[in-house]
């Protein structure tokens, strides 16, 4: 059973003011509204309805926190009985894709967003999930304008893998490695990123995905049926 699997609901933001206070790594999900986020996370967590997709794409515009250990309780219960059992936090970011959003909610989306993937000191790392038959829309581009400065590692999903044969997933990935390798921290220094495929639906690149995230969280106790799987037989 992966860590991942323990997540849990936490609180949901609208302003950095109410970012949770709590000195655990957090790493950020982030992509197009229909990339199919909402889906990755669930699959990663192996629950079916943690992470909420809008039915009108564009539409969900708080950032929503998932704990990992810990009580599991909304931060306005107030309750520290259980804080430092708070392992780690897994941050969905509103999909971006502003077709059905108004001007002002656009501009307080944007500001959000971007001052959080900029300034947020828990942050550990972004998920960047796109479609691989459509990735570095502008958009995507934007975000990682956005977090490549921090200099902190990027992990790309490129989802909807079922989608596409041999040739084409050979040809996704040798773009998204160019792609992210032009991006450099500020003394020059080539970013920490990795690519790879991914399919809920067919769950290609799960193993891979769980195991690049709880890295990067630092999350790299092995969990009990680890434990149980390398146990030599009686």
């Amino acid at each position: 059973m992966s860590l991942l699997w323990q997540a849990r609901f936490f609180t949901t933001v609208d302003h950095l003011r109410d970012l949770p206070n709590y000195q655990v790594p957090e790493i950020a999900f982030a992509g197009r509204s229909n990339a199919g986020k909402s889906t990755a996370i669930n699959l990663l967590c192996n629950q079916k309805k943690l992470a909420f997709a809008s039915k009108t794409p564009g539409r969900t515009q708080h950032i929503n926190y998932f704990s990992l250990g810990g009580s599991h309780v909304g931060q306005h219960r107030k309750d520290a009985t259980r804080v430092d059992e708070i392992r780690a936090f897994l941050v969905d970011l509103p999909g971006y894709g502003y077709a059905q959003v108004s001007g002002s909610a656009k501009h307080h989306w944007q500001d959000l967003l971007g001052r959080y993937v900029q300034a947020r000191e828990q942050l550990a790392a972004l998920v960047l999930i796109m479609d691989a038959r459509r990735p570095f829309t502008d958009l995507d581009v934007e975000m990682l304008e956005w977090f490549a400065p921090t200099g902190k590692p990027i992990h790309c999903l490129l989802s909807k893998a079922d989608k596409l044969n041999r040739s084409e997933t050979t040809e996704a990935l040798r773009l998204a490695r160019s792609v992210l390798a032009s991006y450099v921290d500020d003394e020059g220094q080539p970013l920490h990123f990795s690519v790879q495929m991914f399919s809920a639906l067919k769950r290609i690149g799960l193993e891979e995905a769980d195991a690049t995230i709880r890295n990067l969280l630092g999350l790299n106790a092995p969990t009990v049926s680890e434990l149980s799987a390398d146990s030599p037989e009686e």
